[in-house]
């Protein structure tokens, strides 16, 4: 018997509608949001801008996010980046664009996310430090790391809400890897945007 191999379906922005207009503050943190994402995927899976890149070609995306300054312009957006210049307002296109890339990136890197996961469950269920697991541990500090670098927050996060913030995007990387992921974070982002 021979087995039918259902073809590939690539998402498309236009499976990503508007649910409603979005106000100045809901887009600036998108902004943040998608870039927080991305540097979850570049820290736990050292997806970097090539990989990005990669994904923007895979998915059709390049007329968007063409080259590495177009990608840097895009994470640029993100207001609580330190930045010298640059910064560029990120349009709905572009913000679709990089949900889908995200939700590629964490399923070509599902595996890693997946063991991430269980680690962390597997560490709670024992009432362990997560950190003490070698992926968990190398993960929080490269994350804490590149977010203190990076960013230029009001408040300066404490290490446990950085960690807290990094094992929350574990988990949601992991259901952004699923089929329908790119829908799913899309939906969290209008949800998140008023908060």
């Amino acid at each position: 018997m021979v087995r039918k191999v259902k073809p590939l379906v690539v998402p498309s922005p236009t499976d990503l509608p508007l649910r409603r207009d979005l106000a100045g503050g809901e887009l600036e943190n998108m902004k943040t949001h998608l870039d927080v994402l991305l540097l979850a995927l570049e820290t736990l899976t050292g997806a970097g801008s090539e990989a990005m890149l990669n994904a923007a070609q895979d998915l059709g995306l390049m007329g968007v996010i063409s080259d590495r300054v177009a990608l840097w312009r895009l994470r640029q957006a993100n207001p609580q980046r330190k930045s010298s210049g640059g910064r560029k307002k990120l349009d709905i296109e572009e913000a679709r664009s990089l949900v889908l890339i995200i939700c590629h990136l964490a399923k070509t890197h599902n595996s890693r996310i997946r063991r991430g996961v269980t680690l962390l469950e597997q560490m709670a269920a024992q009432d362990k430090d997560p950190t003490r697991a070698a992926l968990l541990g190398d993960y929080v500090d490269q994350f804490t790391n590149t977010f203190q670098e990076r960013m230029d927050t009001e408040a300066t996060p404490t290490a446990e809400q950085l960690m807290q913030l990094a094992f929350k995007l574990l988990i949601d990387l992991m259901f952004y890897s699923a089929t329908n992921g790119h829908r799913r974070l899309w939906l969290a982002l209008f949800d998140q945007a008023q908060s």
